[in-house]
């Protein structure tokens, strides 16, 4: 069987499409697939072009993919011009470079969000004869409404619907990554095939056994308690609340937040946390992604967060926490919500109340014996429900019944 994955976001770029598809790759060609990954330069979260990359296109091998990877104009910048010449950037190199370099596929895998990469995948796929599985790992441009990004009433948001729609009609599959993507794809285009290929975790990699004094000594341990987040600092992810509920714990001589990533909120919230003089807030900068399970599993308690309401979302962050062994601090609704309370890994904070935030971290550092149960009833979902393997291998299957 031969797949070509297409996504903006590859390793060594960190983020979590980039370990999931990334992981996915690898087990079809452990399964004695081939796999090729159409991709971008890699440039995310920086805005930069990886030292050793950039012109126009250029190859490479990563642990048995073949990558090619092609042109994109690089922005950290979240305004919406340069927003759009990033995306359709990559979509028109995508599109023009995979005409020229591709050969035949089965299976042509295309991640969405960006959305409007998806008009490369369709091109590529009736040009390769191949067979369009459109990947939705965010709802747009529902997404974008709710953290009013677009307005429903706008043109923008308009042509974004009908692309949506266009790619659900024509696609031989559509895969989303949690149960409620499905769902609200499902009530609006009931006669669209679709399989739940679920956001995991490599549960060998993330272990609560894999601390290390590197890893502590990055977190400023030295007997504090530390609630950390690890990961993109976004718009979406609302750490502005990480630094209210620091706030209202910042008498607390021994618990610190510590954050680690970066992103284009994090310039506003170190000069936030300058302004407000929070001694007990930490700023690192990224890690790359071999030191993530030494580094989770080194801190006390997880923090993951989300703004607001973002239907569907359910942030690969979670797994790795209860993975890692470690009871989450989980700011969300929805799905994400939902697993947390049904497998007892953490306490859930609606977004937006800081208090709440503070409360529950409070919660867990006054209360030892709670946060090891949790961490361990997280670590057994994760090992049943949310195995990358297993979640891998029931795609791989599917697809080979339809060869």
């Amino acid at each position: 069987m031969n797949l070509l994955l297409l996504t903006q976001y590859y390793p060594p770029e960190i983020g979590a499409p980039q370990a999931r598809l990334s992981e996915l790759a690898a087990h079809f060609v452990r399964g004695g697939h081939s796999v090729t990954v159409l991709t971008a330069m890699p440039n995310y979260p920086t805005g930069k072009i990886y030292p050793g990359y950039g012109g126009l296109w250029q190859q490479e091998q990563r642990e048995g993919v073949h990558v090619i990877r092609t042109f994109i104009y690089p922005t950290q910048k979240a305004d919406f011009l340069r927003r759009l010449t990033n995306y359709f950037s990559f979509v028109a190199s995508s599109a023009l470079f995979g005409s020229l370099l591709l050969k035949r596929f089965d299976f042509l895998l295309v991640e969405s969000p960006p959305l409007f990469l998806g008009l490369s995948g369709f091109w590529l796929s009736r040009l390769k004869r191949a067979r369009l599985i459109f990947n939705v790992s965010d709802l747009w441009p529902q997404s974008a409404v709710e953290l009013g990004v677009l307005r429903p009433d706008s043109t923008a948001f308009h042509i974004s619907a009908a692309l949506e729609a266009f790619y659900y009609h024509h696609a031989w599959l559509v895969t989303g990554q949690s149960k409620s993507i499905l769902a609200n794809i499902t009530a609006r285009f009931p006669h669209c095939p679709t399989f739940h290929l679920s956001n995991g975790v490599d549960t060998q990699r993330f272990c609560p056994n894999s601390p290390t004094q590197e890893m502590r000594e990055t977190l400023g341990l030295n007997g504090n308690f530390v609630a950390l987040y690890a990961g993109l600092h976004g718009l979406a992810q609302g750490l502005d609340q990480v630094l209210g509920a620091a706030e209202g714990l910042r008498t607390e001589k021994q618990l610190q937040f510590v954050l680690v990533g970066d992103g284009p909120e994090k310039p506003m919230l170190l000069e936030r946390a300058r302004q407000r003089a929070l001694s007990n807030v930490r700023f690192c900068e990224p890690r790359p992604a071999r030191d993530m399970p030494a580094l989770l599993a080194s801190a006390d308690v997880v923090l993951v967060t989300l703004k607001k309401h973002i239907s569907g979302a359910v942030p690969s962050k979670l797994y790795e926490a209860m993975a890692s062994g470690k009871p989450v601090v989980l700011v969300a609704s929805g799905e994400a919500a939902e697993i947390v309370r049904t497998q007892q890994a953490g306490i859930v904070v609606e977004p937006g109340d800081e208090r709440g935030l503070s409360q529950a971290v409070q919660a867990l550092r006054t209360q030892p014996t709670l946060c090891q149960t949790l961490g361990k009833n997280g670590r057994r979902a994760a090992e049943q429900y949310f195995d990358r393997t297993k979640i891998a291998s029931r795609f791989i299957e599917h697809l080979e019944a339809a060869v």
